[in-house]
């Protein structure tokens, strides 16, 4: 029985015939070979017998293996399944043309194999699949996009990103400021004069979650015309080490700049979320995500020259190396920076004093915008290295939002969440209005979340669920008013029927200045 099993297995087991002669099994064609002589053992147990021994060495010396050799353009591929008359018969030059200097010693070629083009992968390919190329533009080319005569004013600016941030005054002037000089700097660059040169002077935003740092810049970069980059701070980490490398910051400016040397070293980066690479306190561990980012960034803020991969996120040998000047390009950084409140009001807190005109130990405990007054030695306290903060002169804190600019926030931004909220009703035909009281409801609820103008969405779409779902079932609904009682859920919403306000369409006014719904007395004409 053991035996039957070993030979349906195809395993070499010694086997005794009916002579008592031992016999053993050819692995190609499964005959029972009686002399050990017939057979040919090779490694891991297989035994071939000598006629498929022959016919194998028989069709191997027939096979053409001159398209595996060496040429100029690397190894060529042979096809598998590719029969004599499916080949194309090359120009007698080009087969002349073959160099098999290079051949390696003892190379032979093996079938149905392909071999893959190096070169194909030195060239860069992008995330689209297309081969990522390195441009420079002229100087000229520099001088007319980023013509100064053509730049807004700061002011200017600044009314430009009024019709999408509400609030933060400062922090806005600051920008438009910012952007101006650099716009200055780029023009001082590219008419090469000798006269005195323009620094760059980075900002460093810091305020609470919700304030409108990230949306700032996000607008900034719809309107201007300068190459500007969005980079996260959370998945740097240290050369070496699983993330991004510190680079790749300025792989995304290249990237943004469509892979432009020279316009990508007049752009501007924000790296957002920059508390995440604060020093871990209290850490017995390499600080490969916090400290150490900080200082392979310190070359960049300052500006030198950088080696960033075109088109990836950390060097290899696949992809392209570019060397960028990062001297004129203007970084913002902006962060939280959670618990640099309770910093700042212990700082002040020591300063306190006794006496008739003493300041109360307490006074800033209800203070919000207590991130006005911060320092560098606050920031420092937090975590971020000196060397850090002096590569960012412009410290620049933002507001909390109060009730009232949570409440502006809903209606007045040119991408207002009520005024989406409105479009998609209206492509339902269903008309949406909001109350004041509900206005101010969902700003108090929003408030207590703490969040900043991001829980806005959220207190909406808990009420709005409900209509979402059910107005697009009932073609009779023409409008839909949210109320306070509905936001504080003691009530309903006002739904007004499509007949109802046709009523009101119809309505008329007399010169005593009554309306009426569609009804006139008798006997008097319209005006």
């Amino acid at each position: 029985m053991s035996e039957d099993i070993n030979n349906n297995n195809g395993n070499n087991s010694n086997n005794n015939d009916d002579n008592g002669a031992a016999s053993e099994i050819c692995y190609v064609c499964r005959r029972v070979i009686t002399s050990k002589n017939d057979l040919f053992h090779m490694p891991n147990g297989v035994n071939i017998c000598q006629d498929c021994l022959r016919k194998t060495m028989d069709q191997v010396s027939a096979m053409d293996f001159s398209n595996l050799f060496i040429n100029g353009s690397g190894f060529n591929s042979v096809k598998p399944g590719v029969g004599e008359a499916e080949k194309k018969e090359e120009p007698a030059e080009e087969k002349e043309n073959i160099d098999t200097e290079d051949e390696p010693d003892g190379f032979q070629g093996m079938p149905n194999i392909s071999f893959l083009n190096l070169s194909d992968l030195m060239g860069g390919l992008g995330p689209n699949g297309k081969r990522s190329r390195i441009k420079k533009s002229s100087k000229e080319d520099i001088k007319k996009e980023f013509d100064f005569s053509k730049v807004e004013k700061p002011h200017k600016i600044k009314e430009m990103l009024d019709m999408y941030v509400v609030g933060q005054e400062h922090a806005k002037k600051v920008i438009s400021v910012a952007v101006y000089n650099h716009y200055k700097r780029v023009q001082a660059d590219s008419e090469d004069s000798n006269d005195v040169e323009l620094e760059k002077s980075n900002i460093l935003l810091l305020g609470p979650t919700g304030c409108g740092k990230t949306y700032l810049v996000k607008t900034l970069a719809r309107l201007l015309n300068v190459p500007l980059a969005i980079a996260d701070a959370t998945s740097l980490t240290e050369a070496g080490y699983i993330g991004d490398d510190i680079e790749s910051v300025v792989s995304k400016l290249l990237a943004a700049a469509d892979n432009d040397v020279n316009r990508a070293e007049r752009g501007i980066i924000f790296v957002d979320e920059i508390d995440k690479i604060a020093k871990k306190k209290e850490t017995r561990t390499r600080d490969v995500s916090g400290e150490s980012v900080q200082q392979g960034m310190l070359k960049l803020l300052e500006g030198s020259e950088v080696e960033v991969p075109v088109g990836a996120n950390s060097k290899n040998a696949m992809v392209p190396i570019v060397k960028i000047n990062t001297k004129d390009i203007l970084f913002i950084c902006g962060g939280a920076f959670p618990d640099l409140d309770e910093i700042i009001r212990q700082r002040l807190s020591k300063e306190t004093s006794i006496g008739f005109n003493a300041e109360l130990k307490d006074r800033w405990d209800k203070e919000k915008n207590v991130l006005k007054k911060v320092t560098a030695d606050d920031i420092r306290e937090f975590g971020m290295i000196p060397e850090f903060i002096g590569r960012l002169p412009v410290i620049c804190p933002m507001e909390g939002l109060s009730e009232d600019m949570m409440v502006e926030i809903l209606k007045e931004p040119k991408n207002a969440i009520i005024k989406q909220y409105e479009k998609m009703l209206s492509m339902d035909g269903v008309e949406l209005k909001f109350t004041d009281g509900a206005m101010h409801s969902i700003a108090k609820k929003a408030m207590e979340r703490d969040t900043g103008a991001r829980a806005l969405r959220s207190v909406i779409e808990d009420f709005m669920l409900d209509i979402m779902f059910q107005v697009p079932k009932d073609e009779n609904i023409g409008r839909v008013t949210i109320t306070e009682e509905y936001v504080k859920g003691t009530g309903g919403p006002l739904i007004d029927l499509k007949g109802v306000l046709a009523l009101e369409e119809e309505s008329e006014v007399y010169p005593g200045g009554g309306v009426y719904n569609g009804l006139r007395p008798a006997g008097e004409a319209p005006c």
